[in-house]
């Protein structure tokens, strides 16, 4: 007697479906700064959920999560959880205080922290001492006698800038940096290209730090725009202040601190007396913007800001020529492309970058770590990184 074998027909596994909270959807639309259009676009689903008729399967959770840029446990919470920046605030849109903060800038500032956190443990456990000048001036000190001691220790006398504003800025992060600081400009997140931050929603902060004080600057600004945020951040730490700033200079500032920064970051770029002495009434203020860009190797959004302090424009006089130079600085904006291995080290600061790869070297750091914080995956790019950085 034969026997036959009788196979059971497979069962389609059903997807696994999450129970989501409607408002987490909105609220992490608004945190990634993307619209609700535009996110339905990529999942046609969406206003089903937000509804409540339909519930996604995990993998549309972790797509969306994806796309927002939102840690994927937030949509197990019972309702959107109150976030706070984690440093003071000096953002102002007229008298208002701005919205809440992106998605895209807590994480930059979550990450900056980070990389922090270790250098200070790094530079502490290689017998470093505090670094006595953070925190060595007071918002009382006259802007003019706290731009001269901060030329000074930044070695960055006219005469010591290069040959125009972008070198300039080149220059001022060098000496920043090697004074101390941690100097790091981007347009992204990390090194996700696809996760740009906003120049509107901020421009820059300071993470300040006797032992490892830290600048970001935002590198989806104009590059016109770029050396005072720097220098304005840089006043910041001297002051021994945390901070996050717009730095508009088409706007006045209505916090003490913000508007001290910006008179020290202006005195250190352009001093007053002598583009007091400099300037020529008798020729055009396009002309003599270009002229006088070149002599202070700065950017003519900076000269015109100061013309303006010295009283050789009115408000409304500045803020039309001002808007006239901003949007043909918006037109040079130049992308976050280019070669890694030069925008890498920015992103991240040289100095960081040097320390991270030493670390790992000796040892101490393990390669996994190493990778998360310098924002890559490969060894072959790290052994590159560490010969183009001279460390051995």
């Amino acid at each position: 007697m034969n026997s036959e074998t009788h196979t059971e027909p497979k069962r389609a596994t059903k997807p696994l479906r999450v129970k989501v909270d409607p408002s987490l959807y909105s609220w992490a639309a608004e945190r990634s700064r993307l619209g609700l259009d535009e996110l339905s676009d990529r999942f046609p689903k969406l206003s089903e959920w937000m509804a409540g008729h339909r519930s996604p399967t995990l993998k549309q959770v972790e797509d969306f999560a994806r796309a927002t840029g939102t840690a994927i446990g937030y949509f197990f919470l019972a309702e959107p959880p109150d976030e706070h920046l984690p440093i003071p605030d000096f953002r102002t849109v007229g008298d208002r205080p701005v919205a809440r903060p992106s998605g895209n800038l807590l994480d930059t500032i979550y990450q900056c922290q980070q990389r922090q956190d270790w250098y200070r443990d790094y530079v502490r456990s290689s017998g470093m001492r505090e670094l006595e000048w953070v925190a060595s001036l007071q918002p009382n000190t006259p802007p003019e006698d706290a731009a001269q001691r901060m030329r000074s220790a930044l070695s960055f006398n006219v005469q010591q800038r290069g040959a125009d504003y972008q070198e300039a800025f080149r220059v001022l992060r060098q000496r920043a940096e090697e004074l101390g600081v941690m100097v790091m400009v981007s347009g992204v997140v990390g090194s996700n290209t696809r996760r740009k931050l906003d120049p509107q929603e901020f421009r820059g902060f300071a993470l300040a730090d006797r032992f490892a004080p830290l600048v970001f600057v935002n590198g989806s600004d104009t590059r016109a725009a770029q050396i005072f945020t720097l220098a304005h951040e840089l006043a910041h730490i001297w002051l021994g202040e945390s901070a996050l700033d717009s730095v508009d200079l088409g706007a006045r500032a209505t916090n003490d601190i913000e508007r001290w920064c910006n008179r020290v970051a202006a005195e250190i770029l352009v001093p007053l007396q002598e583009i007091q002495a400099e300037f020529n009434p008798r020729v055009g203020i396009p002309t003599e913007l270009q002229r006088l860009a070149r002599r202070f190797k700065t950017s003519r959004l900076v000269v015109l800001r100061r013309l303006h302090e010295c009283k050789f424009l009115t408000w409304d006089e500045y803020q039309q020529t001002f808007q006239t130079e901003y949007e043909q600085a918006l037109e040079r904006v130049t992308g976050t492309g280019g070669d890694f291995y030069r925008t890498q080290p920015a992103r991240v600061g040289t100095t960081f970058a040097q320390a991270v790869i030493a670390s790992t070297l000796e040892g101490d750091t393990s390669y996994t770590d190493a990778f998360q914080m310098l924002g890559f995956k490969k060894a072959s790019t790290f052994y590159e990184l560490a010969d183009r950085l001279g460390v051995t």
